[in-house]
């Protein structure tokens, strides 16, 4: 009884943050409402006793990805004005793409059948000597291990293509050039000049200005000593 209330509850919660996330016009309303539906979600996990995907859910998607997500969103100075100026523009492809969605969600609803052997298979004794950790790891690396590094390929690819596309040559800017820097010499970058005591910076020709209203007279470079 209590485990069923708790499931409603946390689901009740978590559809409403999943709602709340898509609706919300601050984008870090959006990245908090994210955050709370990773919770919830982590706690169905525990109650379906995936104690494992419990945990990974909270440290990498709500300690890693949502803190992500919301660092980026607060770091951008997004102009929402101006975002939401071609909205009116796209709204016939974001309904038509919203219809394939909607009829892709829906078949697979209508079409959904219970495989055969499912009730005997959660019916079925849970090993005492296999872990969720160990038991989920068997079925990643063992028995799907292929479609594993096809979507790791996958997700690699599309990392590249991000970066790619949103690298920017900027012109102007000092590059390191190393093998420049291995052939240098002392000489070329120090020089040593001998000042008599008590003569001060004024006697090698750089001058400073007394105030902020006098012009600077730097015309020597700087030099190191």
């Amino acid at each position: 009884m209590i485990v069923s209330l708790f499931f409603y509850v946390f689901s009740a919660i978590l559809l409403g943050s999943a709602a709340a996330v898509v609706t919300s016009r601050n984008p870090v309303h959006a990245v908090l409402f994210l955050i709370l539906a990773f919770f919830n979600a982590a706690a169905l996990f525990l109650l379906a006793s995936a104690e494992f995907l419990a945990m990974i859910l909270v440290i990498v998607y709500v300690g890693a990805v949502a803190v992500l997500f919301l660092f980026v969103v607060m770091m951008l100075d997004v102009n929402f004005v101006q975002l939401r100026e071609g909205f009116q523009k796209y709204t016939p492809v974001g309904f038509a793409v919203g219809a394939v969605l909607f009829g892709e969600l829906a078949a697979v609803f209508f079409g959904w059948q219970i495989a055969p052997g499912a009730q005997a298979l959660r019916l079925s004794v849970t090993p005492e000597n296999v872990s969720n950790t160990k038991a989920l790891g068997q079925v990643l690396y063992t028995d799907y291990v292929l479609l594993f590094q096809i979507a790791g390929l996958i997700l690699l690819v599309a990392m590249i293509g991000a970066i790619v596309l949103t690298h920017r040559t900027r012109t102007g800017t000092r590059r390191q050039n190393i093998t420049r820097q291995q052939e240098r010499r002392v000489g070329d970058t120090l020089e040593i000049v001998q000042v008599r005591a008590g003569a001060g910076i004024g006697e090698l020709g750089v001058y400073r200005p007394r105030t902020a209203r006098e012009p600077v007279a730097a015309d020597m470079p700087h030099r190191e000593h």
